[in-house]
């Protein structure tokens, strides 16, 4: 049996770059002024001026772990991670002078079409499991549809989640760690060793954004991760496992970010408000409405992202009818804790 243990010395790399750099990288925020200023929106509710230096930390770690382990031996992961440099960019321009949406969604969908030229795209219209094998440039068409919808959702979902303390990190780490595990079962060592890589800058980053939090991922640390996770779901590719049974893994594993945002969504569209616009409505802001304190709101999200993981894993290799009912009881699930933390009588 191949030894494992490298996925532990690139956690402990990984998050050892990042106690490093993060004093380095605050110092820079500062002296260019990239702090997040108290009450400059509404939502904004720490009170003295954040460095935003999460995102810089963030790259630098992975940029510098990556090529110690030789993780762009991977087309894939070099692919990935090319792309999330323009997310990054675009996120850091909106750190430091505030951009419209439609600049931030111009950046991702230019991320997601170099990604998808360099190679990585989801291909689930082309499977024969599912489409008897369709060919022909629609088929190709909408597989690239659906990477762009995933990838941007995805993107998305971590800067929206991204609303308290900890909470983006935690998320991503947790989803980082399960993706270790299931690309370690599908015998993609190299996937394996750059989601140890991220799980290490998670932990390492949450140290630093736990509450009261040292810095502040930003939308160039929050969107850049949220991007590289949704990459890696499309480069993940079970072995053993019928695609009709695993197709919903990632979605799983990323289930909370993708359930906050969707509340978000479909509660501002209810009530007629901008849809991009901060608030505070988010579930972390629900379950603090209902009496939670803010450690357990963040620790009951964190734990729902574990027990989906759970889930996820042991459902992998289960026939296909079983596999998709506990994707559907997971789906009915959300919609019935959506039903509960939006009913207007408690949230008008």
């Amino acid at each position: 049996m191949t030894s494992i243990s490298f996925v532990f010395e690139s956690i402990l790399l990984s998050s050892l770059l990042v106690v490093v750099f993060v004093k380095v990288s605050i110092r820079l925020a500062r002296r260019v002024g990239l702090l997040d200023i108290p009450n400059s929106e509404p939502h904004k509710q720490h009170t003295s001026p954040t460095p935003l230096a999460g995102g810089l930390v963030l790259v630098i770690a992975l940029v510098l772990s990556g090529v110690v382990f030789r993780t762009y031996l991977s087309a894939d992961v070099v692919s990935i991670f090319l792309s999330c440099l323009i997310i990054f960019g675009f996120g850091l321009w909106d750190d430091i002078k505030r951009i419209s949406p439609l600049i931030k969604l111009t950046g991702q969908i230019l991320a997601v079409v170099l990604m998808i030229r360099l190679g990585v795209s989801i291909r689930i219209f082309e499977s024969p499991e599912f489409f008897l094998g369709g060919t022909g440039p629609a088929v190709i068409y909408l597989d690239w549809l659906l990477t762009i919808l995933w990838v941007v959702g995805i993107t998305n979902a971590f800067n929206f989640v991204d609303s308290m303390d900890g909470l983006a990190v935690g998320l991503g780490g947790t989803a980082a760690a399960f993706f270790m595990l299931v690309t370690l079962d599908a015998r993609q060592p190299i996937l394996s060793r750059e989601s140890a890589l991220i799980l290490g800058v998670c932990i390492g980053l949450y140290f630093f954004n736990a509450f009261p939090a040292q810095l502040f991922l930003g939308d160039s640390g929050a969107q850049t991760l949220g991007f590289i996770l949704a990459g890696l779901a499309i480069a993940y590719t079970p072995k053993g496992a019928n695609q009709s049974s695993s197709w919903f893994v990632p979605i799983m594993l990323l289930g909370v970010p993708i359930f906050d945002t969707t509340l978000v969504i479909l509660s501002r569209f209810r009530r007629k408000r901008p849809i991009y616009t901060a608030a505070l409505d988010h579930t972390y802001h629900r379950l603090l409405s209902f009496g939670w304190n803010s450690t357990r709101a963040v620790l009951m999200m964190q734990v729902t992202a574990l027990l989906l993981g759970c889930m996820a894993f042991l459902v992998l290799t289960q026939p296909p009818w079983m596999a998709n009912g506990v994707f559907i009881a997971m789906l009915i699930c959300g919609v019935l804790a959506f039903l509960y933390l939006d009913n207007k009588k408690r949230w008008p």
